[in-house]
Parts: C-alpha cells; structure tokens; sequence
C-alpha cells in the first residue's frame, strides 16, 4: 500500500523554502531512507528523521510526523555535512563497500 501523504500550502511553503518539493519528499520517502533518531517537538508531537535521495540522486533530510493515517512532512533540508558522511559511510557499508584489503 502506497504511503499517503498530508500536504497542506503550510508544508509546501516551508520546505520551498529549503529548495524542495514535495516529489522530492516523497521520493526520498518512498526509497528505503536511513532513519535516524526520533524526537519529540515542544507541543509532544513524536517526529521521525530520515536520511535519503531522490531519484536524481539528492541527498535530503526529512522529518515526518503521523497525523492520523497520513505522514505529515514537517520539514525537508540539504543536510548537514556531518549527516551526508554518515549516509555516505552506511549506504557503503550496507553495499559492501570501505572493505579492509
């Protein structure tokens, strides 16, 4: 069953605001992204992290939260180099790839 998405002009608007669409969050999304740690925002809401790329190879960090049945996109960024690396470095693990010769 495909994810169901909550888009509204508020989360549009705000990750426009970062150069990302809304395919873009979506394919991410919808590519086997690494998770990174979940956190919970001022007002209690639970959000989750991910890491992952497009289909034109983009790199992005996106934070989602439930509503309802929906995932809500809260936000969508370039991430920090810090968290590109660790993409980097897992995605070359999980492929077998930094091998000791």
């Amino acid at each position: 069953m495909p994810i169901q998405f909550d888009w509204d002009n508020a989360n549009i608007g705000h990750i426009a605001k970062h150069d990302v669409t809304t395919e873009e969050a979506e394919e991410v999304l919808g590519s086997d992204p690494l998770e990174r740690d979940p956190e919970v925002s001022e007002d209690g809401e639970e959000r989750w992290s991910y890491l992952g790329e497009t289909a034109r190879g983009r790199l992005l960090y996106v934070v989602v939260t439930l509503r309802g049945e929906k995932v809500r996109v809260v936000t969508a960024f370039d991430p920090p180099k810090q968290e590109k690396l660790f993409y980097l470095e897992t995605k070359a693990g999980l492929q077998g790839g930094f091998e000791d010769s």
